[in-house]
């Protein structure tokens, strides 16, 4: 059995988040977009740990779902939740500050309140925000988790976005070794963050043997599973050792990654160097060919994903191109030439090929109303992405959308990459082929007339 997983994302406790991301709204979203497991999230902040106690209750051992009452009242009995949360770590190390971001797993509510209690006595507030600020090095933040209960985990978060996470331009390591020490061996996974993929990712030599996982990173309900993990279960139960083994690569375990969904990493915020209030974009090759100054202010460009990890990229590297293979709906899946790491998948999110397929924005009631009636009609956003086939979406929905989510699958589009803080801009349909289609319906409109010629 397969369980689609989103292990990071944020409550309405964080800076910058949705007030409706609440556990019971979160649960409900998560049924719509097709997810299994959830993480609890920003368990570190007071009120939210209260919350999250108050309404789950444990269904195998590290597991957790709602309590009865929030079901009846807003559904998502079949979701299950696990307790992570990310921590924000700002210091000074090796002549440079440091801000780095790691997500910490727990095995029950009380291991982590056990944590919660350590971080207050070395002084952090974990009040200030559900994704607390503390002075705590990576390195002290393992110690301290690993203190508490051995079976805690961490996952270094969004490993390669600039300003905070591991191997960041502005303020990362090159190493995981540099950053965690002598806890090195204990970081059996990296998430890949939204303006990097897996097939990034393995062109690193300390991550050859390493689990590479991915996640939302969600501030508000609509974005929940825009990059998710998927495991395989060998039996119907699972529990929190079971997804341990899972990153640790543990051959016993009852759980195993088979693939992960991931965004397009050109539509992520940080895939380009560059700059955006001088409108200024570079991919690796021009930054190589121009440098690391900005043409128009003289300052420093904010090096992209991409340029950091062809500087971080092993020697000699095979990985020059992709290898892939289509399935039967046409959805490109990215394999591993090697074999160490299972395949993935890039998607386009459904709310934004219905928005285009109409000429309209996410945000517009009729581009929402199409996504819900997709939704409803295949049981979840995932199966239209995934399962349905582009005849049945056609009868729903129109051959448009058939055709965008077909395009999407095949990875025919067109990006924009994004920047320095600034998402990419994805097009399923080119301004070439919106011509020809133009043309081809005054063609069509002629013909009707009786204007063949």
């Amino acid at each position: 059995m397969d369980y689609i997983a989103d292990l990071h994302f944020h409550s309405k406790y964080s800076r910058a988040v949705s007030r409706d991301m609440t556990i019971p709204i979160i649960a409900l979203w998560a049924e719509k977009k097709g997810i299994d497991i959830l993480s609890t999230t920003d368990w570190t902040h007071p009120l939210w740990f209260r919350e999250i106690r108050e309404q789950l209750e444990e269904s195998s051992q590290g597991l957790y779902k709602l309590k009865k009452s929030f079901v009846e009242k807003n559904g998502g009995e079949n979701i299950q939740f696990i307790l992570s949360t990310e921590v924000s770590s700002i210091y000074s190390q090796g002549g440079r500050v440091r801000r780095i971001h790691n997500l910490i797993f727990a095995p029950s509510f009380e291991i982590a309140e056990k944590i919660n209690k350590e971080f207050v006595k070395r002084g952090v507030n974990l009040a200030s925000d559900g994704r607390p600020i503390m002075g705590l090095t990576s390195i002290q933040v393992m110690e301290l988790i690993k203190s508490v209960d051995n079976n805690t985990f961490l996952i270094p978060c969004h490993a390669w976005t600039p300003w905070f996470s591991l191997y960041g331009s502005n303020s990362g390591f090159d190493s995981i070794k540099e950053c965690f020490g002598e806890y090195e061996k204990e970081i059996y996974a990296v998430e890949t963050g939204l303006s990097s993929d897996p097939f990034m990712n393995w062109q690193i030599k300390e991550l050859e043997n390493r689990t590479i996982v991915s996640s939302s990173d969600a501030h508000s309900p609509m974005k929940l599973g825009r990059e998710a993990t998927v495991f395989t279960s060998l039996s119907d139960k699972i529990s929190y050792n079971d997804f341990i083994g899972a990153f640790k690569k543990d051959k016993n375990s009852n759980l195993k990654i088979s693939y992960t969904i991931e965004f397009y990493p050109e539509e992520g915020k940080y895939h380009f160097s560059g700059h955006r209030n001088c409108k200024i974009t570079q991919s690796p090759e021009e930054t190589k060919r121009n440098g690391f100054i900005c043409p128009v202010c003289k300052r420093p460009l904010t090096l992209g994903v991409m340029h950091r990890v062809e500087v971080l990229a092993r020697d000699g590297t095979d990985f020059t191109k992709e290898m892939a293979k289509h399935n039967s709906n046409g959805i490109k899946w990215i394999l591993d030439p090697h074999k160490k790491h299972p395949p993935f998948i890039k998607l386009v999110p459904l709310i934004e090929i219905c928005a285009e397929s109409l000429k309209s924005t996410v945000a517009s009631q009729k581009s929402k109303d199409l996504y819900e009636k997709l939704c409803c009609e295949f049981g979840s956003e995932f199966n239209v992405l995934l399962k349905a086939t582009e005849s049945e979406i056609t009868k729903i929905a129109g051959q448009k959308v058939a055709e965008g989510i077909g395009k999407a699958r095949k990875g025919d589009i067109v990006i924009k990459p994004g920047f320095d803080g600034e998402y990419g801009v994805v097009k399923i349909w080119s301004e070439e082929e919106k011509v020809t289609s133009q043309k081809e319906k005054i063609v069509t409109n002629k013909s009707q007339l009786g204007l063949d010629f």
